[in-house]
């Protein structure tokens, strides 16, 4: 009974317990209900609120906007009405201006039409006395012709005929002093155009040889560049066609050949081999041919920085390209690309001196001598290959010309020619321009003048202009004036056929007859 009771006993607490938590339960949910329906009006309470803010802000900054608006539309109105306000000033101010300017035209018209009335009347008061002056001319004539026997219209021609000549005489004598002077003032001017173009261009002097030295770091690369039994030196030729001269010279190989392209080329390509330090004869024909594709590179870029610096434009890729092989081409020692650059600075100079077209003129100038670097041998000479070449590539008739005509292969057009010319003898003429071995240039010169000597008559000979001229004075007793002529034509024909130059030796035969007396 007791273990029932105990059971019943628990079985009551648990279902009393049960019942009291429901009851708390219950009553925990009530509260939490309530606490958010309180939360949620809060919620929405500040919600309301800050709509409300919101709503005020934004009214607020419409309000500034269409302030701001208003106040700038109000500033368009006012610069507007002030435009407009200028305008209308201009206008009165423009009509103010009319008006004065019609009531003096209307006043000069008035004084227009007062003059143009007194000119009639004067008019015919003029026609009535030029109609009298006639008939007294015309009774004069009659009495002229009656007194002179002859006609007025006779009269007329001997008067002019007389006046023709006189007229002229007068005239032939003022076109002979105009000419004697237009030559002096002439050749002043040429000199001193000239010498201010010499002047203003100051280059270097030739310095171009047929022989490169290869420096090495030490005697042993020697060996290396040589091969066993010679085999990589004789690959080197061969590619190259460069002679290679290894000899006793301490860290040094000449390199000799007398087209500067290919030295180059194989002074680059042992420059590689040797810093690269694998040299065997495959090797050596790659590097060579890498080398070659280089310096054609290099050309065109040679080529695309001259004719930038001279200012040249539009220049075609071909003719850019032989411009720029003109750095591995000397004439007579000298460089051939320094050369084509110095006379084009000359040539623009001269051009500007005498009001010529200066950029054809530089034009003209670089491209006188492209005849020099044919790819293929030629029979034509230089100027008239370059000529061809300019015409080829769509250079304009004065330039084409002025390189055809620069040696005066083909007939002179238009006034580039002769300045090219000129510009290219100054070039090559001048002192250090044209390199050449001290002792054979003064024995050269020597032989020059003794040329001379060996004729009869001759008194002194002078070679000068770097052997250019030769100046001969012969004795007025044994040579005559038309013997002077036929011995400069002797001296130029053995000069001519027995000796070896460069470029033309012009000769020029002094008679000089001198009458003395002395009073005692």
């Amino acid at each position: 009974m007791d273990i029932i009771t105990i059971i019943i006993s628990g079985i009551v607490g648990i279902a009393a317990g049960f019942a009291i938590a429901k009851i708390i339960e219950k009553s925990n949910i009530s509260n939490l209900i309530k606490n958010a329906k309180k939360e949620a009006s809060s919620i929405l309470k500040d919600a309301n609120l800050e709509a409300e803010n919101i709503k005020k802000d934004k009214i607020l900054q419409a309000k500034e906007k269409f302030i701001e608006l208003k106040s700038e539309h109000e500033q368009v109105i006012l610069s507007r009405d002030k435009k407009v306000a200028e305008v209308e000033k201009r206008v009165r101010d423009k009509e103010s201006q009319i008006s004065n300017e019609l009531s003096k035209a209307k006043k000069v018209n008035d004084d227009f039409e007062a003059k143009t009335l007194e000119y009639n009347n004067k008019i015919e008061v003029l026609d009535k006395k030029q109609a009298e002056v006639d008939k007294l001319h015309k009774s004069q004539l009659q009495q002229l012709e009656a007194i002179s026997g002859l006609s007025a219209e006779e009269a007329k021609e001997q008067l002019v005929e007389g006046l023709k000549a006189e007229a002229k005489s007068k005239a032939m004598s003022h076109i002979q002093d105009t000419i004697e002077e237009a030559k002096l003032t002439a050749q002043q001017e040429a000199k001193k155009i000239i010498i201010n173009t010499i002047q203003r261009v100051g280059t270097e002097e030739a310095v171009e040889n047929c022989v490169s030295v290869f420096n090495i770091e030490s005697d042993d690369v020697k060996g290396r560049i040589i091969g066993r039994e010679g085999r990589n030196i004789r690959a080197l030729e061969a590619a190259t066609g460069v002679e290679i001269i290894v000899d006793d010279t301490p860290e040094a190989i000449i390199l000799s050949c007398f087209d500067p392209v290919r030295r180059e080329i194989a002074r680059l390509a042992l420059h590689k081999l040797v810093t690269d330090g694998r040299i065997h004869p495959a090797r050596i024909e790659e590097v060579v041919a890498k080398t070659a594709k280089q310096i054609d590179d290099e050309i065109i870029e040679v080529g695309k920085r001259t004719v930038i610096d001279l200012g040249i434009h539009g220049l075609h890729p071909e003719l850019i390209k032989v411009v720029g092989r003109m750095k591995y081409r000397s004439s007579y020692g000298q460089n051939l690309l320094q050369h084509s650059r110095e006379v084009s600075k000359l040539c623009g100079i001269m051009a500007a001196e005498l009001g010529l077209n200066v950029k054809l003129a530089k034009r003209a100038g670089l491209l006188h001598d492209i005849g020099k670097v044919p790819d293929t041998e030629s029979d034509l000479p230089h100027a008239l290959l370059g000529m061809q070449w300019a015409e080829k590539y769509g250079e304009k008739e004065e330039v084409c010309n002025a390189i055809g005509a620069h040696h005066d292969e083909i007939e002179m057009k238009s006034l580039l020619s002769p300045i090219v010319q000129v510009c290219d003898a100054i070039s090559g003429a001048r002192p250090g321009a044209r390199r050449q071995v001290l002792d054979s240039y003064i024995q050269r010169l020597k032989d020059l003048e003794e040329v001379a000597y060996g004729f009869s008559g001759v008194k002194n000979a002078y070679a000068i202009q770097a052997g250019r001229e030769l100046r001969v004075i012969v004795e007025s007793e044994k040579v005559s004036d038309d013997n002077a002529a036929n011995l400069s034509f002797e001296i130029s024909q053995k000069i001519q056929t027995e000796m070896t130059y460069p470029g033309q030796v012009k000769v020029t035969v002094i008679r000089e007859t001198r009458a003395v007396n002395i009073a005692k």
